[in-house]
């Protein structure tokens, strides 16, 4: 082999690369090339996965980046760093690896202005170990060579040369265009002028030439350019590609020595990670311990405390696990979480329980890492920790969310800040998020986007588009049938699964022994400041360095808001690891389905479950945490554990060794712990060897799984079970392995869901109003849960000044509406209010609001309209009419006190008698409906009602099934329902034919309706926001999403009037006039009980149901006399 490809940019050039790494390694070993660089723009995100695919398949691989080089990196000039030129660099050998690193990351943590830039400086303080060749022609000598200017290309290229001495080389390319075959003879000439060797090189950016046009696809997403614009950035044909060696030769007939300098380079590339050692942190003890006797002190403490008495078998435990944590070299580790778990239970930062495999271990437990008993529940340290299988531990922890970043600082703080970082993650395009990409790119009308995807399952399992298809024949149709489809698919088909963009990782931390940047390059995100690692946590790991999953959980938040309220209520300080876990209660209302807000267990799914398997006691919360997944839902587990609970299925062991493992789970193998007991049980593996075997199952590696039934069934004949009964036993194992689920962690969570249950089960309403806070933000679960209150008998009070805070608050059992909930009224200043009010007490007037409280219009106009002032006996009409006088008031309050005037309060005067009152405009209130509107304007919800809540009494037997009832229905179910019409958008077919969607709503439910031109045609006129309408239908279901396809729109009753005659004008203008204050949908009709004839009300073209107008047009007219049907 006579060249190596040196210049290669991979999928992680993100949206410019388009090179997959397995399929671009693949093809390189395919064409017998014995190494291959990564040299992605910027970054090295792709670096450490590249290593591995290339020495998987027998290639040597090359560490390096094409970075950008400016002449100052500190500067901030020019538009869109358009002066940062390329350049690449090959990391030669580990000091190599490091200063490339080290460069890579200045780029982000010092240069970047639009892009991660470096300059000479860095280049001289970090150049050994480093091979640097001089880019492609949007490299600097090949720009000066470009603009004419040899001497100036000729002195650069010496000056790479007095940097990296004989490691700089000349680049040359030949991919067909105009400017490289100009300055390629240019290039060689100062080569030779300046003894500098060639090299040749492909600019690679896919591996085929038919992926040229994917490439282009990928530059249009990453620009936000349609494909057919013109003037946009493209590559100039399709040359960009991995080509073999005879391809490369025949490009440079003129220099092959630029060939052969590949392969010297390659040959000079020698990075070696090494991906089994662990660089652990200094965990700095106190003065007379070594990281072991400070760890044995710390767990015989917690053994003191966590157990009394100290059986044998409890000591045993914790010998036995420290003996394993110690010889495996681990001690620091545990102290290192130990730590961070201890300065935020003492800072007062709620940690969860445990999460995932470290509950099984008693050193967690007693270190208080986890906070479940792992031999009361038959927890497997094992699962955890292998001691025959080396590999790092992994403790995942739960921090309250809105403090883990004072976690997180603590560690920075610690360790130091070149130590920690968090942890890269990438989003990668899954298919509808692909199909939707390239369909903004071929610019089609989003309608006709919108009807493919919509053709695609919501299924997990569907990786491809190919995958999609098969799941769906109508999308197979559209494809085979519509050209625009096809291309549209074909193209999303080759970029699916491609990384778009990064970000940060929710949990991953990352902890290094020395610098972190020598270990690895970092970047720093622009937003925030914040490093974050260039490698995902994987690579994190397999580099060696500690990663710790620092995971926000809202749960735990909640749980701390819920007990506050409850302290604040009823003054109990509650302390939840002391709660019963036996409590009667708490397991009645799980029974009855009621865990709606409880954690893990609120979907629609899991309370049909609840209810028909009623839990008695907490492990069988721990079974449904396992049981609830697609696996054990699809298998029927869940129905033969629920049969076999209730005595309806009669419990059968294949063998009796298994009754003892499998009777706490109905002889249902449900955990990942169970199968490693029954082969250790009964064919005689240790529980290590058990491990191995179980994630052999799992992960389906047949060549482990037959040798090791063999070993099991061997071993089942030496404990007495006959080999018939062993191999049946060892297929049912391989069966339930792949269902299996980790035991440790079910019990970790379960804990979690149980306290959210009992808090909810012993103090409801301040339970939602914490859940209510900690949703404050989401438009969809917030009205779910304040629906839910009220149909627990808990009432929902607006926002109030003198009641309400930054957070929902229980006042005498019910749920007062968060101040800061309000639009337009920031948290700093529902702070001030409340520190105002706490300090001179309540408001006790407008003025008195105007002396204590600085306003401004839009914040003084939503507290009104969302009935912050009712309590003060206004109604909202008049303070809406009387605002200006109010901000007048204000402003001139405030001007006296900018002025350094005294205030009346300075004087100890009653301000309620000295202070002039603002002369408020009496008129009469608003309208329920108007009011109900102002609440939805101002908070985003409606709160004390619901538009559709006056109407409901006389549509329900219109109906055949309410709104969310829909959501249980059937598909193709005609139907006819009702409720408020909102978020209208109307729209255009291909045709031009118009059609709309909507929601329909009631208080309860909301569903996305669709009506297509001729529907829409015939209803129009009753599809607008706002109005209240019967609307019929057919429903469609796909498993994951439920729409009603429209085919009418119907007003939903009428108001008729009896009346003596159409003469009788006085009582027409009397009645007139309550009518028309409440415009709307709903026709009027009079009977004329002289002529026996209905007949629309005069001058009235339809009204709002409203209760106080009904109330009032049957007191004047009589009860019998008004009907609403």
């Amino acid at each position: 082999m006579t060249f190596i490809h040196l210049h290669n940019h991979t999928e992680y050039s993100l949206l410019d690369g388009a090179a997959r790494i397995n399929d671009l390694v693949e093809r390189a070993a395919a064409y017998g090339m014995p190494a291959l660089a990564i040299t992605d723009h910027g970054v090295m995100y792709g670096a450490i996965s590249f290593y591995q695919k290339c020495k998987q398949e027998g290639i040597k691989p090359i560490i390096g980046c094409e970075v950008y080089i400016c002449n100052d990196r500190k500067s901030r000039s020019g538009r869109k760093g358009d002066s940062a030129c390329h350049l690449i660099l090959l990391a030669k050998n580990q000091q190599g690896y490091k200063n490339l690193c080290k460069i890579v990351s200045i780029g982000f943590l010092e240069g970047f202005y639009y892009k991660p830039r470096i300059d000479k400086e860095v280049l001289r303080q970090y150049s050994e170990g480093l091979i640097c060749m001089s880019a492609c022609i949007a490299g600097e000598i090949p720009e000066l060579l470009l603009a004419g200017d040899y001497e100036g290309a000729r002195d650069l290229a010496a000056e790479y040369k007095d940097i990296f001495g004989e490691n700089f080389y000349i680049e040359l390319q030949n991919h067909g265009l105009e400017q490289e075959l100009r300055i390629n003879p240019q290039l060689i000439q100062i080569a030779r002028e300046l003894d500098i060797k060639p090299v040749a090189t492909n600019d690679l950016h896919y591996v085929d030439a038919a992926d040229a046009d994917m490439h282009d696809i990928l530059l249009c997403i990453q620009t936000g350019k349609i494909r057919s614009v013109e003037n946009r950035m493209r590559f100039p044909n399709d040359q960009f590609y991995l080509k073999t060696e005879e391809e490369m030769t025949k490009l440079f007939p003129d220099c092959p020595e630029a060939l052969a300098n590949t392969v010297y380079v390659a040959d000079q590339c020698n990075v070696e990670f090494q991906f089994d050692k662990l660089f652990m942190p200094n965990y700095v003890v106190p003065e007379g311990h070594d990281l072991k006797s400070y760890l044995h002190q710390l767990c015989e403490e917690g053994l003191q405390r966590r157990y009394n008495p100290i059986t044998p078998e409890i000591r045993a435990r914790m010998d036995y696990e420290l003996n394993i944590i110690e010889t495996m070299d681990f001690p620091g580790y545990f102290l290192i979480v130990w730590d961070m778990i201890n300065f935020a239970r003492t800072s007062g930062i709620s940690v969860g329980p445990g999460r995932g495999s470290a509950a099984g271990s008693i050193v967690a437990y007693c270190l208080g890492i986890t906070d479940i008993d792992p031999l009361k529940y038959d927890l497997l340290f094992e699962r955890f920790l292998n001691p025959e299988r080396v590999t790092p531990p992994d403790i995942d922890t739960d921090i309250s969310d809105v403090r883990r970043g004072e976690v997180v600082d603590y560690l920075v703080h610690k360790y130091g800040e070149d130590h920690v970082s968090q942890i890269v993650t990438f989003n990668f395009m899954l298919v509808k998020g692909a199909v939707r990409a390239v369909g903004r790119v071929l610019d089609l009308p989003y309608s006709q986007v919108d009807r493919i995807v919509k053709l695609m399952p919501d299924d997990l399992k569907i990786k491809t588009i190919h995958d999609a298809m098969e799941a769906s024949p109508e999308l197979r149709e559209v494809y085979e049938t519509d050209p625009e489809a096809k291309e549209l698919l074909d193209i999303a088909n080759k970029i699916q699964g491609m990384p778009s963009h990064c970000g940060k990782h929710a949990a991953g931390v990352a902890i290094s022994q020395d610098e972190l940047i020598s270990y690895m390059p970092v970047w720093k995100d622009p937003k925030d400041g914040s490093v974050t690692t260039q490698y995902a946590k994987e690579q994190v790991e397999a580099c060696g360095l500690v990663k710790m999953d620092v995971l926000g959980l809202r749960t735990l938040s909640l749980i701390d808001d819920a007990l506050e309220n409850i302290k604040s209520t009823s003054g109990e300080d509650i302390d939840l690891s002391q709660i019963s876990l036996e409590d009667q209660k708490t397991f009645d209302m799980l029974s009855d389905g009621d865990a709606v807000a409880v954690f893990q267990l609120e979907s629609d799914g899991m309370r049909k479950i609840l209810r028909n398997l009623k839990p008695e006691r907490f492990e069988d919360i721990i079974a449904l945490v396992a049981l609830y997944r697609p696996g054990p839902l699809g298998s029927g587990m869940v129905d033969d554990f629920i049969a076999s609970k209730h005595g309806t299925k009669k419990v059968k062991y294949m063998h009796p060794l298994l009754e003892d493992i499998l009777k706490e789970t109905y002889g249902v193998i449900l955990y990942q712990e169970q199968v490693m007991q029954i082969v250790q049980v009964m064919g005689g593996f240790s529980l290590g060897a058990a491990d191995m075997l179980r994630r052999a199952m799992g992960k389906k590696k047949p060549e482990i799984i037959e040798k090791a039934k063999d070993d099991f069934v061997s071993g089942c004949v030496d404990h007495g079970v006959d080999k018939k009964t062993a191999a049946e036993v060892f297929e049912l194992l391989k069966y339930f392995g792949g269902y299996g689920f980790n035991k440790s962690h079910s019990a970790a969570y379960a804990l979690v869901s149980y306290r959210t249950a009992w808090l909810k089960a012993h103090y409801p309403a301040e339970f939602m109003a914490a859940t209510m806070t900690s949703v404050m933000g989401d438009p969809d679960k917030l009205p779910k849960y304040i629906e839910h209150s009220k149909e627990m008998g808990i009432q929902i009070l607006p926002p109030d000044i003198n009641e309400s805070g930054e957070k929902f608050s229980v006042v005498d059992g019910n749920i007062r509406y968060a101040m800061s909930a309000v639009k337009n009224v920031g948290r700093e200043a529902v702070r001030k209010i409340v520190e105002e009010r706490k300090a001179g007490g309540k408001f006790t007037s407008v003025s008195n609001f105007c002396e204590r409280i600085s306003l401004n219009r839009k914040m003084l106009e939503n507290l009104i309209r969302c009935g912050a002032f009712d309590s003060l006996g206004i109604n909202r009409a008049s303070l809406l009419a009387s605002m200006d006088k109010i901000l007048d008031f204000s402003k001139r309050l405030s001007t006296d006190k900018n002025d350094d005037q005294l205030s009346l309060f300075d004087f100890g005067f009653n301000v309620k008698d000295t202070i002039p009152t603002i002369e408020i405009e009496e008129l009469r209130e608003f309208p329920v409906k108007e009011l109900l509107d102002m609440e939805k304007e101002t908070l985003g919800f409606y709160v004390s009602g619901h538009p559709f809540d006056v109407y409901e009494p006389y549509v329900n037997r219109k109906i055949s099934c309410p709104v969310e009832q829909l959501f249980e229905t059937s598909n193709n179910t005609e139907v006819i329902s009702a409720g408020l019409i909102s978020s209208v958008v109307n729209r255009y077919t291909k045709k031009g034919d118009q059609m709309a969607n909507f929601h329909l709503e009631n208080s309860k439910a909301s569903i996305r309706c669709t009506v297509f031109p001729k529907a829409y045609a015939e209803c129009r006129r009753m599809i607008m926001d706002g109005a209240i309408a019967l609307v019929k239908g057919k429903i469609k279901a796909d498993g994951n999403s439920v729409e009603l396809m429209v085919s009418d729109v119907l007003t939903p009753c009428k108001l008729y009037i009896r009346m003596p005659g159409q003469t009788d004008f006085e009582l027409h203008d009397q009645l007139r006039e309550y009518l028309s204050s409440t415009p709307g949908h709903v026709p009027v009709e009079a009977f004329y009980t002289d002529t026996r004839l209905y007949k629309p009300f005069p001058g009235i073209n339809g009204i709002t149901l409203d209760k106080k107008i009904l109330a009032s047009v049957k007191n004047f007219m009589g009860e019998d006399n008004v009907v609403v049907k």
